[in-house]
């Protein structure tokens, strides 16, 4: 098991300049970084890596940001072709930084919530798909693995539990494409954050850790050890990421309606989070 943080709790945008967070992420005894990327271009993926192994790093993932213009589900054509657009430079990223992991809500743009007919959802399902089978081609070409991170009703109408994300990844029937678990969405809409875990199974490729307000592991409601069991019973020996968040990155903020302090700084929600996830894990 290994375990890092997502750089959104420290910046809206990753840049190059973003590298200068690599020491203080390891001193807090963490392994890897999971670098959200906004677009092609913002970092020189060599420097990067370069940063990344001076300070004893690794790029455990790539997290895609999904705005309204990138949207694989369709029915809008241009969106359709961007979300590809980006989601094949992320996995070329992935390939400049050493990383074989994409994850994140890679069918749909964040914030779309409506209340679809079925005859609709019906058929953005198999544009996502279609557009799924397109990219794991690519992806397959360049041995790396996309994970799709079911989200919350609140941020999509479309993939909201693991089962979801199973049947998606049935119907496009490629082993380039897993499951990305996060403890925040589980917490909200499974039955049990437990036995989602189980059904992933093998599919599960990558962990979000956070707590149910956001807030660093362990400090909240999630119910850890039942998530450690589930783990340990499908043989998850993958990574774990913090992905929590606090009001100073305002754009990131907004969007994840984070209105209020959860620990005194971003540092200091990493250093509990990552104390506590390597005790419980071992």
């Amino acid at each position: 098991m290994k375990f890092g943080v997502n750089t959104l709790l420290y910046s809206a945008k990753f840049t190059d300049e973003s590298t200068n967070i690599f020491r203080s992420i390891k001193d807090t005894g963490l392994d890897g970084v999971e670098i959200a990327l906004e677009q092609k271009g913002d970092i020189d993926y060599s420097k990067t890596l370069y940063k990344l192994k001076e300070n004893g790093l690794e790029c455990c993932s790539i997290c895609g940001l999904f705005g309204e213009n990138r949207d694989i589900r369709g029915p809008n054509k241009e969106y359709i072709k961007n979300g590809i657009s980006y989601i094949k430079d992320c996995i070329d990223a992935c390939v400049s930084l050493e990383c074989k992991l994409f994850v994140g809500p890679l069918y749909s743009s964040v914030g779309r919530a409506n209340l679809e007919s079925p005859e609709d959802k019906k058929e953005q399902w198999k544009t996502c798909v279609s557009s799924f089978k397109e990219l794991c081609k690519y992806a397959g070409e360049k041995e790396v693995y996309m994970a799709i991170e079911p989200l919350n009703r609140f941020e999509t109408d479309f993939i909201n539990i693991c089962r979801d994300a199973v049947n998606i990844i049935n119907d496009v029937g490629s082993k380039m494409l897993k499951i990305h678990l996060d403890t925040f969405h589980m917490n909200i809409e499974e039955k049990s954050s437990g036995d989602a875990i189980i059904e992933a199974g093998d599919l599960l490729y990558h962990i979000h850790a956070s707590e149910n307000d956001r807030g660093a592991p362990g400090t909240g409601q999630v119910d850890w050890k039942k998530v450690k069991e589930s783990l340990k019973k499908i043989g998850y020996d993958k990574y774990i990421v913090i992905e929590s968040f606090t009001p100073e990155v305002r754009i990131i903020a907004k969007a994840a309606s984070i209105w209020r302090q959860t620990e005194k700084d971003a540092n200091t929600l990493v250093e509990k989070g990552a104390r506590f996830l390597k005790e419980l894990f071992g």
